[in-house]
């Protein structure tokens, strides 16, 4: 009896770091080509790196750089990028992520973060909010039309709608 493969690198062994890694990009190419063919761009997929179980709304952008990984998903008509990592995340669509890092959070629609911002476990970021650069979130909600410019650590808070963080704000416990 004959068996055919479809793809011939299921068959692929890995034997030592090199044959890892090949395996890595592998995978990794695989995942690109899935959310491209449901309608994401993304404008360099040798410098993307896309998980599993990642889901991506069509017209959204993933820039160079971008790692996303874990269970996230993000919305329709979205920008991701450039160098940005998303973790475990929510995102809504229509929202704006550039040179940041996120984790275990959730982005809803509309709103714009970074560049460099961090968004850390247990945080939701309401609609239309605006986390500016070098801006940390953990543990606290924004709520909708929200500004967090920049330079600001917003730590285990409770924020409500329209306010505006002034530059250099912290808050905790």
């Amino acid at each position: 009896s004959v068996a055919l493969m479809k793809d011939y690198t299921e068959l692929l062994g890995v034997n030592d770091r090199f044959q890892l890694a090949e395996m890595d990009k592998l995978i990794n190419a695989r995942n690109v080509s899935r959310i491209m063919e449901s309608g994401v761009t993304v404008t360099d997929p040798q410098n993307t790196y896309i998980g599993d179980d990642v889901t991506v709304g069509c017209d959204t952008v993933i820039e160079p750089g971008c790692f996303i990984f874990g269970k996230t998903e993000i919305g329709k008509g979205c920008v991701i990028g450039p160098q940005t990592r998303l973790t475990d995340m929510k995102v809504g669509c229509g929202v704006s992520i550039a040179n940041s890092v996120c984790v275990e959070s959730e982005v809803q629609s509309g709103t714009n973060v970074g560049p460099f911002a961090y968004i850390r476990p247990n945080s939701k970021i309401g609609k239309n909010v605006k986390i500016g650069d070098f801006v940390e979130i953990k543990n606290s909600s924004i709520d909708d039309g929200t500004k967090v410019s920049h330079l600001t650590y917003v730590g285990d808070s409770d924020v409500g709608s329209k306010v505006n963080f002034g530059c250099g704000t912290v808050t905790v416990n």
